[in-house]
């Protein structure tokens, strides 16, 4: 006999309504409200105050009138334009051959070359500037001392207190960008094409010469156009060795604007030629790596061999520990040998060692200390500013969450087309006077730190956010949830990796940021880059050199985590996106 099974009536399942109201909403306004403030305000008081009489606020062009109106202010933007001409083109002359080695050869000590770019790219140029002071300044500079030493002449022939010297510190400390570049670019080179020259009887340097670096050459260009806009929006080393030298570039003259008194509209007057080369040169510089013609001349799926080139390697290599002995060895022998010195000038004797430096700027210094306290409270605050806010854009525009989505993700990026002298003053026309009155304050400068790297956080987060099918979101919304929700527990943990390296990658500049500080700090919000200035206009190098080394040193761990979490050379490869 069957038994009938028990009859079970079904549960209902009752749909999950969302709210009507969608909280995350407040999010995206609050979004927008930020970025305004720290984009278009700046930008919109900077054009309006350079138009602004002094005292009255009326409508002038006086103040282009006396920013142009003798012939120094002129000589001064003409010297910055030679400067960077001069300091791409000699970039170029040691990143290019490098980048090539490294990428396409069989060269050795490759992965270290790669290491010793790095270690340049984390270098501050006002640092690299303090230690040239001390290899190349006339006479008493060590390598002067040495040529007179050997060759019994009375007088050395380097001197770094002249535009040649000033175009090389430059030089040495920006070329990391051409490499990126044009590394990223000779990585994508399939073989096939070399292989085709070789048969035709090509050698290895004509084809380098006439295939390889030719179809790198969009991503070149590039890497020049950067490191020429990098030349002329410097400020710490064109302080260090221009004024000494008695020539002025763009940046220091605008310095001396802010002097007592201060002529902030004269200022932004004087201010509005470098920005406007400073967007003319990046649209260039994005159309022509646009072009990317290497990849689509030899395909994505090509064999990729290195280059076999004999003794020639180790002349390759050769030049590769030249170029890191002018950028790393060198500057950091004689920056830690000053560290530890009594007088830097009596070079390596054991009763010139001394800890009394690290001791005075850690222990006795007023404000040394918490200069360095300071750059990381204000670095690590900044970042993560900029982190969750590039984030929540970059979300806004990769799903399309409101029509004017592109606008904000052009505003992210904006602020790569504002010299950090030029932001500096945005800020301070806008925040510095009544009712915020924010200049001196440790907000105005987190701000400025903020905006100045806001497109380095976009970048990654946009390229992180196109990388995550929109499908775990929805499932979110149809469970219920809402966009914050699913932002907050399916994306931020997605993206987490990408979220460290983008901190990491706003954070180590942020510390050392000079441009944009040297114009807004007060006397309790002094950071470490400003307090190195301080010290070299005190030609206080000892105390200087120990400084800039306990900064170098507290970033270690923090390229460790991120090498660990990242990879070998993420700083690298994420600044070439």
């Amino acid at each position: 006999m069957s038994v009938a099974a028990p009859a079970f009536d079904p549960v209902p399942v009752r749909p999950v309504r969302a709210s009507r109201f969608d909280s995350s909403w407040l999010l995206w306004i609050a979004i927008i409200a930020v970025l305004l403030f720290l984009v278009v305000s700046p930008f919109v008081y900077l054009v309006i105050t350079s138009f602004q009489a002094e005292r009255t606020g009326d409508f002038t062009l006086s103040n282009y009138a006396t920013a142009y109106g003798r012939a120094r202010y002129v000589d001064a933007l003409f010297n910055s334009l030679k400067l960077g001409a001069a300091s791409a083109a000699l970039a170029g002359i040691f990143a290019v051959p490098l980048a090539w080695a490294v990428a396409r050869t069989n060269m050795p000590g490759r992965g270290l070359t790669r290491m010793l770019v790095l270690a340049t790219f984390i270098t501050p140029p006002y640092t690299g500037a303090v230690a040239w002071i001390l290899l190349a300044g006339p006479n008493a500079g060590w390598l002067n001392r040495f040529f007179m030493m050997v060759t019994g002449a009375e007088a050395g022939p380097f001197n770094i207190y002249s535009f040649t010297g000033l175009a090389v510190v430059i030089a040495l400390y920006s070329f990391p960008y051409i490499f990126i570049f044009t590394t990223a670019a000779l990585e994508l080179v399939s073989s096939e094409m070399e292989d085709a020259a070789n048969i035709l009887g090509a050698g290895p340097w004509r084809t380098m010469r006439k295939v390889t670096l030719p179809l790198a050459l969009p991503a070149i260009l590039g890497g020049l156009i950067i490191c020429f806009l990098e030349a002329i929006a410097l400020f710490g080393s064109p302080a260090m060795i221009a004024i000494p030298a008695r020539f002025n570039v763009v940046t220091t003259q605008l310095f001396q604007f802010f002097g007592n008194p201060v002529r902030v509209e004269v200022a932004a007057a004087y201010a509005m030629p470098l920005l406007g080369v400073t967007i003319l040169l990046v649209l260039v510089q994005r159309l022509i790596v646009r072009r990317k013609g290497f990849v689509a001349l030899t395909g994505k799926g090509g064999e990729r061999r290195p280059i076999l080139l004999g003794r020639w390697r180790w002349v390759m290599f050769g030049y590769a520990m030249f170029v890191s002995a002018l950028a790393v060895f060198l500057p950091y022998i004689f920056l830690i040998q000053s560290a530890f010195a009594k007088a830097w000038g009596r070079g390596f004797l054991l009763d010139n060692i001394t800890l009394a430096n690290f001791h005075f700027i850690l222990f006795e210094h007023a404000t040394a200390a918490q200069s360095v306290i300071n750059s990381f409270v204000y670095g690590g605050i900044s970042a993560t500013i900029a982190v969750f806010l590039t984030l929540g854009v970059a979300y806004i525009v990769a799903r399309k969450l409101i029509p004017f989505g592109g606008v904000l993700g052009f505003l992210c990026v904006a602020p790569f087309v504002i010299p950090g002298v030029v932001l500096a003053i945005g800020f301070y026309a806008a925040y510095a006077p009544p009712p915020l009155s924010l200049y001196g304050t440790a907000l105005i400068l987190i701000l400025a730190f903020t905006t100045r790297f806001l497109p380095v956080g976009y970048v990654n987060a946009s390229a992180a956010i196109n990388s995550l099918n929109p499908e775990m979101e929805e499932a979110v919304r149809v469970l219920g949830g809402s966009r914050m929700t699913a932002l907050r527990r399916v994306v931020a943990p997605l993206l987490k990796r990408n979220l460290l390296g983008a901190w990491l990658l706003i954070f180590i500049p942020a510390t050392r940021e000079l441009s944009a500080a040297i114009f807004l700090y007060g006397p309790n919000t002094k950071v470490a880059s400003v307090m190195i200035f301080d010290m070299s206009e005190e030609g206080n190098f000892e105390r200087l050199a120990a400084l800039a080394l306990v900064l170098q040193v507290l970033t270690l761990p923090l390229l460790y985590l991120g090498q660990r979490a990242l990879g070998r050379d993420f700083m690298l490869r994420r600044t070439a996106t």
